[in-house]
């Protein structure tokens, strides 16, 4: 699958670019503990409150996109009328709000799991990781609330199939490193989905942009964070362990997948059956292929496509376990 550059958004002097500080952080033989004191300080600089800062009160305007153009392709379905494209956008909006809610809750445990091998050691990196943890629970929250304010504003009968739980299980059973790998795959897609939400798209929902900027904030020195445990932990791996872990990343892409398949297929049909006129069953089948491509760019492609992902992947695995990685990814997109 061929890998396109992308420009990640300025930070300003808010936050310094997690790329830049990971690289240097991670070019000593050893992990410094600077990288994880910068977290620290950019976690308390940029600390956000779900209701001071981002909810403020507002309700969803239901004549505004939820998701931008980029991110929801609903432009590419040129026999809905500019109404059902928007529509369909909140559709996907409001499943965005439950995928994170569902994805936030492995990585947060995963996090207070990998956070064991600093309890008795590097103390500044485990205040790092409480820090990350505090954060992703209380993202859970905000999407779980975004999730009651779509659905105070739409029609009865939406549905989110994955169970969060069994979901996480499923991804906690495989190896740290590949979970890592997918974690660290997810928090870097959420630095490019912010800079979707902020490219000139008319009639997208302030809120929603006020989600996009403030998830980013935190999200991004947990990237930082997310690469520097996996990069501790590939340098204590046999090749045989790695080998398998990369099989296993395989599968967790393919589980994700798996998920986007089914929510498609549901967030098709109760497009179909609340939008306000029928359509015929190629238009139904087109609706809901075209959520599966907008739901693969979402949560997979973007994420393996991000050019920092690739590069930290490419320097833990051979040539061989690339390929089969990106054999994986071709057939997906």
């Amino acid at each position: 699958m061929t890998v396109h550059t992308v420009a990640l958004p300025q930070r300003g002097s808010l936050i310094e670019d997690e790329n830049a500080v990971a690289d240097r952080a991670i070019s000593t033989e050893e992990i410094s503990l600077e990288p994880y004191a910068r977290c620290i300080t950019a976690s308390k600089r940029v600390r956000w409150d779900i209701d001071k800062d981002v909810l403020r009160h507002r309700q969803f305007d239901v004549e505004q996109k939820f998701l931008p153009d980029g991110l929801s392709k609903v432009q590419e379905l040129e026999f809905l009328t500019s109404e059902e494209q928007r529509y369909l956008s909140q559709v996907q909006g409001r499943t965005y709000a439950n995928v994170f809610g569902l994805v936030e809750r492995f990585i947060n445990a995963k996090v207070l799991e990998v956070s064991r091998e600093h309890w008795l050691g590097n103390q500044t990196a485990l205040e790092a990781l409480i820090r990350f943890s505090d954060e992703e629970v209380k993202h859970q929250d905000l999407f779980r609330r975004l999730e009651q304010l779509a659905g105070a504003q739409m029609a009865l009968g939406y549905t989110f199939l994955p169970d969060p739980n069994a979901v996480a299980r499923l991804v906690l059973s495989k190896s740290t490193w590949a979970v890592l790998a997918l974690t660290l795959h997810i928090e870097l897609f959420t630095q490019l989905h912010y800079r979707a939400s902020i490219e000139p798209d008319q009639n997208i929902s302030p809120l929603f942009k006020d989600v996009f900027r403030y998830h980013w904030l935190e999200e991004s020195q947990h990237a930082i964070m997310d690469e520097l445990e996996w990069r501790h932990l590939d340098k204590t791996l046999s090749w045989e362990a790695r080998d398998r872990a990369v099989d296993e990343f395989i599968e967790l892409v393919g589980a994700v997948d798996g998920i986007l398949k089914v929510q498609a297929n549901a967030d098709g049909e109760y497009f179909a059956r609340t939008c306000g006129r029928q359509f015929s069953e190629d238009q139904r089948q087109t609706v809901e292929k075209g959520l599966l491509k907008a739901y693969r760019w979402q949560y997979i492609i973007s994420g393996a496509q991000h050019p920092h992902f690739m590069k930290v992947l490419t320097s833990f695995i051979t040539e061989q376990q690339g390929a089969r990685i990106q054999v994986a990814l071709t057939d997906i997109s």
